[in-house]
């Protein structure tokens, strides 16, 4: 129990893999004393209620019903423009007469960060990916704004900005790396790590639940498994039968494998055709859960999926399937622990022959046993939860509290 219990607002956007990565560090808070209100949509309240955190509702305009996500990169960064116009009013409406002491925030909730500024309240980042490192606004970003639509885009963000009460008016710098972030990503995974700056940003590695009064989901390993494979594309690419239909050819009947597949809620498993006896198909598991028993994983590359998948210590296939996925994919493949087969590539033969090199690989379980050390090593939910409490406790001698 905290000496001084704060109020600490979380402020994220209903993207089910955004919302994961936090789940942890505000439950722990919440354990620790803290009143911790969480900004989101109802569509992840089912998410939230278990952490004891207060729902504090805040609607968005994103397309996570139904996964619809355009593939034009300036149209996809529109999408999150748009929430954060709609949504600032509703954070205001709820946080003006009640401020938080502290507030965290996810990288798409732009509203959370012209609040804070609005409000002269610390803020800090949970970012569930890699974040920029020195000289990203040149090599990455500067490659966004000579898209089709940028200029309008940015003026757009610019007119906000200079309305909406933020201080920090400028794109670049307010859409760009934050004064004070917390990666909950194993910093193997981050792009230029090396350029960083340690003065902003600490990695805490992938953030779960941790304590004998948590309520894993669980998931028996068969006793007759030699081997467990799962097969996930997390939950915003899963409306992909065709690919899961290659996987049951390449691994079906495989001798001495066990397959675990999700399929997600938008894929009927009679789209499938005939399941082989040694797959289970499900539309949603307990990846954690499984990948502490498998011994492989077939993965979007997702950063969360990344992260799991090194903690687990597992070998993985990595299909990415969009956005940063690709940059996932080929950091696990430079660290030596997985195969990367692209979606069009990714027939029966060029997966079963994935799987086959990965196997046979001699240093694979030494480099995978070498990274799972270091992301636990990093700290998890308990270091997550004592730097915020840290930050507040600087904040406090410079902010009035509420």
């Amino acid at each position: 129990m905290p000496h001084h219990p704060a109020h600490i607002a979380m402020i994220g956007v209903p993207i089910v893999s955004h919302v994961l990565p936090s789940l942890a560090v505000v439950r722990e808070l919440v354990a620790r004393g803290h009143r911790v209100t969480y900004a989101a949509d109802p569509f992840v309240a089912d998410r939230i209620a278990p952490t004891g955190a207060e729902l504090v509702p805040c609607t968005s305009t994103l397309p996570v019903a139904d996964d619809d996500w355009p593939a034009d990169p300036i149209a996809a960064a529109s999408l999150f423009l748009d929430d954060a116009v709609q949504a600032l009013p509703q954070l205001s409406a709820a946080y003006d007469d009640d401020p938080a002491d502290l507030y965290l925030y996810d990288i798409g909730a732009y509203a959370a960060r012209a609040l804070a500024e609005a409000q002269g309240r610390p803020l800090v980042q949970l970012s569930p990916t890699f974040v920029g490192w020195e000289g990203y606004q040149e090599e990455v970003a500067a490659q966004l704004w000579r898209l089709p639509g940028a200029d309008a885009y940015r003026d757009r963000f610019a007119r906000w900005l200079a309305g909406c009460g933020a201080t920090t008016t400028d794109v670049d710098a307010f859409s760009g790396p934050p004064d004070q972030a917390l990666a909950l990503i194993p910093r193997a995974m981050q792009p230029h790590a090396d350029r960083v700056d340690p003065g902003r940003v600490t990695f805490v590695g992938p953030c779960f639940d941790t304590g004998p009064d948590v309520d894993a989901e669980g998931w028996t390993r068969p006793a007759d498994a030699e081997n467990v494979l799962l097969i996930s594309l997390g939950s915003a690419y899963t409306r992909r039968p065709e690919f899961y239909r290659r996987c049951l050819a390449a691994f079906g009947d495989l001798p001495g494998w066990h397959v675990v597949l999700q399929i997600g809620r938008h894929t009927d498993v009679a789209e499938l055709g005939e399941i082989p006896g040694n797959v289970e198909v499900h539309p949603w598991v307990p990846q954690r859960a499984i990948l502490e028993q498998a011994d492989a994983f077939v993965t979007h590359a997702g950063m969360g999926g990344c992260g799991e998948g090194l903690l687990a210590g597992v070998p993985m296939i990595a299909v990415p399937q969009a956005a940063e996925q690709f940059m996932n994919a080929d950091r696990l493949v430079e660290l030596g622990v997985a195969r990367r087969v692209d979606t069009e590539d990714a027939t029966a033969e060029t997966l079963r022959a994935a799987l086959d090199d990965l196997v046979g690989d001699p240093g694979r379980a030494e480099r995978s046993a070498r990274l799972r050390a270091a992301a636990q090593a990093e700290g998890g939910t308990s270091r997550a939860a004592d730097l915020v409490e840290h930050l507040l406790a600087q904040a406090r001698t410079t902010t009035p509290t509420s």
